[in-house]
Parts: C-alpha cells; sequence; structure tokens
C-alpha cells in the first residue's frame, strides 16, 4: 500500500469532482459539492445511530435499501436540514431529482448529505443553483475542491488516498471527510442494514455485501473511535463508493485480495478519523487512548470512551497538566472490570502509575511527557486480554467561544 501525495476522491479512475461557493454560507465560502462516478458503482454507508436524524440521512437510509449501486453524491454545507419536518424530506428529494436532471442520471443513482446548523430550511432555489454550478464545474482534479466545499467550522481539509495491488491489478482509494465539532460518532451501517462527513472512492470492482461488511468493521476502528466533544451528530454519514474502472473480478469476502482492500479502507479511514480529532474546535493537542488488561474488547472501548470524553481530562490536557489521577478515577467509573492494584498507567513510554500505584518522578519529567501536540496513553486494567483505542483532542476556551456563538 503506498501513500498518493496530495490523493483525494478522484485519485481512483472514473471519478470526478466538484466543489462550488453558491450562496448557503453567509461567508461565501464554498458549500456544495458533487462526487460523480463515470459508470454505476456499488455503495456501502454507515449513518448516525441519533434516534433524531436529518432529513437527507432518512433520504440515505432508504436509497440504500432498495439500491446496490449509485453514480453520484451531493453534499451542501452552512444548513443540516435537521429537525425540518416533511419539507426537509421533501427537500432532500428535492435536492437528488435536481442533482439527477443536471447529471443526466435517474433519483435512485444518487445519495444526498447536509452539515451545518439544525432547525432550518435549506434555501431550495440558491440549493439547486449551486448544484447546477457544480455539475458544470465537475473535474477528474476536482477532490480538493469537493473536500473544502463539505466543511463547516473546520479549519482544514481533510484528504487521503492510497494504492494497491488486489486481485493481481493496481488499484486506488481515496477519500475526503470533514468534521470539528459535535464529534461522537455512533455509526450504523445500512444494510441491504457540525457532524462529521465521510466518502471514499475506489476503482475497485467490491461484492456489494463484502463492501458493506467492510465498511462496518472499519468504522468500528476508526469513526466510531474519535471525540472531539461525545456529541452525535443528526447527519453522520460515511459511505464508499466502488466502481471497477480498474478492472478485474469483483473483490468477495475471503478472496485473496479481499485483506488487503480491507485494510486500505480501515487506513483511509483511520487518517481521516484522527484528521478530524485534530481539527476539533479549539483544538491544540490529539491524544490517543489505548486501553489493555481489560475482561474484553468491548469493555476496553468503553474505558477508553470514558476517558476521552471527560471533560476533565480534556481540560488538563489543553493546560498540559500531567494530572494523571484524572484519567485513573474516569476509568473507576467507566463500569468495567479492572483490578486496582494492577492498574499501570503510561504517558508514551514513561510509567507513571504501576500496580496501582504513582511512580516517584518530578513534576517536570511528567510535565515533559504531556507537553507534544501528540500524546498516547495507555491503560493497563489487570484483569484480561481487551483491548481498544480511541482518539480524543483537549477542551479549550476556543471551544466555548465557538459554541457559544455557532448559531448566531
Amino acid at each position: 500500500m503506498t501513500l498518493v501525495v496530495n490523493g483525494s476522491i478522484t485519485t481512483p479512475a472514473g471519478y470526478s469532482a466538484a466543489g462550488i461557493a453558491c450562496g448557503i454560507k453567509a461567508s461565501g465560502k464554498p458549500d456544495v459539492a458533487i462526487i460523480l462516478s463515470d459508470r454505476p458503482a456499488t455503495v456501502a454507508a454507515a449513518f448516525t445511530a441519533n434516534r433524531i436524524v436529518a432529513a437527507p440521512v432518512v433520504h440515505g437510509r432508504e436509497l440504500l435499501d432498495r439500491c446496490d449501486t449509485i453514480r453520484a453524491v451531493v453534499v451542501n454545507s452552512g444548513n443540516a436540514n435537521a429537525c425540518t419536518g416533511q419539507r426537509g424530506l421533501d427537500d432532500a428529494a428535492a435536492m437528488a431529482g435536481h442533482a439527477a436532471a443536471a447529471l443526466g442520471l435517474s433519483t435512485d443513482e444518487i445519495l444526498v448529505s447536509s452539515t451545518g446548523v439544525i432547525g432550518e430550511h435549506l434555501p431550495m432555489e440558491t440549493v439547486s443553483a449551486g448544484i447546477d454550478a457544480a455539475a458544470a464545474a465537475l473535474s477528474g482534479d476536482g477532490g480538493a475542491a469537493a473536500a473544502q466545499a463539505i466543511l463547516t467550522t473546520d479549519l482544514v481539509p481533510k484528504t487521503c488516498a492510497v494504492q494497491l495491488e488486489s486481485n493481481g491489478g493496481a488499484i486506488a482509494i481515496g477519500g475526503i471527510a470533514k468534521g470539528s465539532g459535535m464529534i461522537g460518532p455512533q455509526l450504523v451501517t445500512v444494510k441491504p442494514h457540525a457532524t462529521m462527513l465521510a466518502y471514499l472512492t475506489t476503482d475497485a470492482a467490491v461484492d456489494v455485501t463484502f463492501l458493506r461488511a467492510c465498511l462496518d468493521r472499519a468504522v468500528r476502528g476508526s469513526f466510531n473511535a474519535i471525540t472531539v466533544d461525545g456529541d452525535t451528530s443528526t447527519n453522520d454519514t460515511v459511505a464508499i463508493l466502488a466502481n471497477g474502472a480498474a478492472g478485474g473480478a469483483p473483490i468477495v469476502e475471503g478472496t485473496d485480495g479481499a485483506a488487503a482492500f480491507e485494510a486500505a479502507v480501515t487506513e483511509i479511514c483511520i487518517e481521516l478519523a484522527k484528521a478530524i480529532v485534530r481539527d476539533g474546535e479549539g483544538a491544540t493537542r490529539l491524544i490517543e487512548i489505548a486501553v489493555t488488561g481489560a475482561m474484553n474488547d468491548d469493555e476496553a472501548r468503553r474505558c477508553a470512551g470514558v476517558i476521552a470524553n471527560s471533560a476533565l481530562c480534556k481540560t488538563a490536557w489543553f493546560g498540559g497538566d500531567p494530572n494523571w489521577g484524572r484519567i485513573v478515577a474516569a476509568a473507576g467509573r467507566a463500569g468495567v472490570e479492572l483490578e486496582p492494584e494492577a492498574v499501570q498507567l503510561r504517558f508514551g513510554e514513561l510509567v507513571v502509575v504501576d500496580g496501582g500505584a504513582p511512580q516517584p518522578l518530578e513534576e517536570p519529567v511528567l510535565a515533559a511527557a504531556v507537553a507534544g501536540k501528540e500524546i498516547t496513553l495507555t491503560l493497563d486494567l489487570g484483569v484480561g486480554d481487551g483491548k481498544a483505542q480511541m482518539w480524543s483532542c483537549d477542551l479549550s476556551y476556543d471551544y466555548v467561544k465557538i459554541n457559544a456563538e455557532y448559531h448566531t
């Protein structure tokens, strides 16, 4: 697997994309993106587990219940089209219909997404004009523009692409993502089953059953393992399209190419997920939390999640405060099995707590261990073989400022 420098969703063969500004955002920044495959692409997607779901999520779930292939994804930013009632559902369908007409496709070939402020109706005349402009701007090197157009409070776009050998031929996988606040994804895959959005493309031919299982497994260890503020959005969406433009037999579960393909998809998902946390609203540090020695993986994941979302831990990380007591206390209230006298905590490679007791370390040594922009914390619970990791960030003054003023 080789990383493609400046790679994106248009790195794989057969894809074009665009991102334009049409006026949904008062700032005048780009706010409509289109990703287009030049042929039908098998599709898999995962959507938010929030019980309050945005209209485009409802539309997308229904689409994937009846369709195994699509041709295009249309995204608007600046308005979430969430909590907008029947009109919102109609507007999501209208987005798909207008995009279908602009691209010469059927409405069942269009997946739509929205991100932005909740509770406001889409300005459909503006959105429709934006879709027309984006359709006219489609380009084989438009991935970077699309990555810009899906952003809200993000400071930077998130893109990634790799090339690898699979089933005897060269294939590529690319992706873009957005997310900075309201990040605590609990994504659930759809089978024939501020916001986080991610879109992946590949020119490999992939069996739809395997593609959906592959995305489900990839999401668990990537997007479902990140948090900025622990809030699960109404609009979270991850989708992958596989159009087969590279040729070759379809990749199916259990074949030689399946493991390599899934590893690459997972790696892209992890890189995009970590990029979201790095760009968390007001964030200054990326924190990797590894929990080992748990009773099972689920308990390790639960413990890591409690630590990752602890306001006390997150504010300590912002201040560079090596307050390990907050981490251990968070683990203790996570509701998982642990052995207090066997707990070990490391900041990077530095053992801070061992056998449930602090190590004789000077304060400057402790502070230096949590002074970097990227910090790894490893907590062993001492009761089993379960393990998990999550990525979090610190909680700064700017996070409060951004979210106190977000709607206005």
